[in-house]
C-alpha cells in the first residue's frame, strides 16, 4: 500500500469549495452549473473550457481527498457511476461522437488542484483536445450545458 503524501500549499483553500459556498461565495463553480449530487460525489460543468470541447464536466467527491491514493473505493465507484451518467448525458444531448475522461495525480502527474477530480470531456472527430488549452467560460454558457446535462439526468431516475 503506498501512504498517501500532500503537496497542496500550507493554507491551500481548493476551488471546489466555492461550489457550497464554504471559500469566496462570489467565486468559481456555481449551483447552476451542477448537474449531479449524491451524498458522496458532486458533478458540475467546468468554469475553465477547451475550445472544442466546451460543457466538459468534473465529477468530485464531496468530502476532501487529495489523489487516487487517499481516495477511498467507494468513493471511487460513485465517481465512476456518476462519470457514465454524465456521459451518457452528454452523448444524448451534445450529438457528441465520443467521450474522455481524464484524472491527475500528484505534480509529476500534472495534478495542479489538490481536490481529487474527474474530467468528462465530449469529444469530436480531429477536435485536438491534447493540443489545445483552456480558457475561462462564461456563467451563462455554462449555464446552457447544465440544463441539458441536468434534465438528462433527472429522466433517468
Amino acid at each position: 500500500m503506498i501512504a498517501p503524501v500532500s503537496h497542496k500549499p500550507e493554507g491551500y483553500e481548493g476551488p471546489f469549495c466555492c461550489i457550497w459556498g464554504i471559500v469566496q461565495p462570489d467565486q468559481g463553480t456555481k449551483r447552476e452549473n451542477m448537474i449531479y449530487q449524491n451524498e458522496k460525489v458532486t458533478a458540475f460543468i467546468a468554469s475553465k473550457w477547451w475550445p472544442n470541447n466546451k460543457g466538459h464536466a468534473l465529477i468530485v467527491p464531496n468530502p476532501h481527498f487529495e489523489n487516487i491514493f487517499d481516495l477511498p473505493a467507494d468513493y471511487a465507484a460513485a465517481i465512476h457511476h456518476a462519470a457514465q451518467l454524465t456521459a451518457m448525458a452528454m452523448k444524448s444531448t451534445y450529438g457528441c461522437e465520443g467521450i474522455s475522461t481524464r484524472q491527475h495525480n500528484e505534480p509529476a502527474g500534472n495534478q495542479d488542484v489538490w481536490h481529487y477530480h474527474l474530467q468528462v470531456f465530449p469529444r469530436y472527430a480531429d477536435d485536438q483536445l491534447y493540443h489545445s488549452t483552456g480558457s475561462p467560460s462564461k456563467p451563462e454558457e455554462r449555464s446552457f450545458y447544465a440544463n441539458k446535462l441536468r434534465s438528462w439526468i433527472k429522466e433517468q431516475a
